[in-house]
């Protein structure tokens, strides 16, 4: 199991000091690798790998990200990345996706954990910044228009106020009840948002977005005590990534209660939330499958997308 959710992961140097280096950034332009992406739709072109490509296969990636040539792209409309380990640059297109021979669009939600580190950094990177313009035609300050600036990494009005991009920090977190083993548990819950499917209901980690004036830490105990009325005894830092739909910071933490707290659901945010153990989650996790449901309506049990932090939470914990 990696030791790093999937978009946690990059090989990119992001070059700081090139932004706001125009000659530099103009010279490496026609040499650079593009990547188009169709921020809209959250997605990019791949390749599937075949029999053979060694270096992927070690590393488990099953999908190539396929960056093209400058030639004949909007250089005034691209975002620099940073600049890869052989020394070139990479620079971000936001565009609707043409057809490419040999290649099929994918949404990194879909496919980031099947991708090698440096594909996941770049297209990770991509879609946070390009969400980012897309939501920012404006100055927060001003009400003006706002222009790309720092090749990317600002946004400027009339006036000369800069923008940088924001990230909303999150916590979610995987509660357990601290026992080792095959019987030790884990509470998961139903978000009240998510789309009904007939015959299955996802479960997964509580989360929730910090406030302002409050710690990552803070927000854990409070967003648990809110949506299912338990306290904590432990909390513990686990790991971060980016969520980049539209801007996100996941920061992931496991917290040890006491199971035989009575489950006070706040029905607004979660329809149900259960206690599993380390052999249902195995179970669900091989296709075995566990039910939920009743005689009338059987639900069985579906976990996060392998992509979310949730999921790398709950195989952690599971592999603990």
């Amino acid at each position: 199991m990696s030791s790093a959710p999937p978009l946690a992961r990059s090989t990119l140097d992001r070059a700081g000091h090139r932004r706001s280096d125009p000659h530099w950034l103009a010279s490496a332009w026609p040499s650079a690798r593009l990547l188009r992406v169709d921020s809209s739709a959250g997605t990019a072109l791949f390749r599937d790998l075949v029999t053979g490509d060694a270096a992927d296969a070690a590393v488990g990636a099953v999908l190539r990200l396929v960056l093209s040539p400058t030639d004949g792209a909007d250089e005034s409309a691209a975002v620099f990345l940073g600049v890869e380990p052989d020394g070139v640059a990479v620079f971000a297109l936001d565009e609707p996706l043409a057809a490419v021979p040999g290649t099929r669009p994918a949404n990194l939600r879909d496919i980031g954990h099947q991708l090698d580190d440096r594909d996941a950094g770049l297209l990770t990177t991509a879609l946070a910044l390009l969400n980012w313009h897309a939501r920012s035609p404006y100055s927060p300050q001003s009400g003006q228009p706002t222009t790309v600036g720092e090749a990317g990494w600002s946004r400027i009005d009339e006036a000369g106020n800069q923008t940088w991009p924001r990230t909303d920090p999150a916590m979610i977190v995987l509660v357990h009840d601290g026992v080792a083993g095959p019987d030790g548990r884990c509470l998961l819950g139903n978000n009240a948002t998510w789309p009904k499917q007939p015959g299955h209901r996802r479960f997964s980690c509580l989360a929730g977005y910090v406030e302002p004036g409050e710690s990552a830490e803070a927000a854990v105990t409070r967003e648990v005590l809110e949506e299912v009325g338990i306290a904590l005894d432990r909390i513990d830092y686990v790991a971060s990534q980016a969520w980049p739909f539209p801007g996100s910071l996941m920061l992931g933490y496991s917290a040890v209660a006491d199971a035989a707290q009575p489950l006070k659901v706040d029905a607004v945010e979660i329809t149900e939330a259960r206690w599993f153990t380390r052999r249902e989650i195995q179970a669900v996790l091989t296709g075995d499958g566990i039910d939920v449901g009743t005689a009338d309506e059987p639900a069985l049990v579906g976990l996060p997308m392998e992509v979310s932090i949730a999921h790398f939470l709950i195989t952690s914990w599971l592999a603990a």
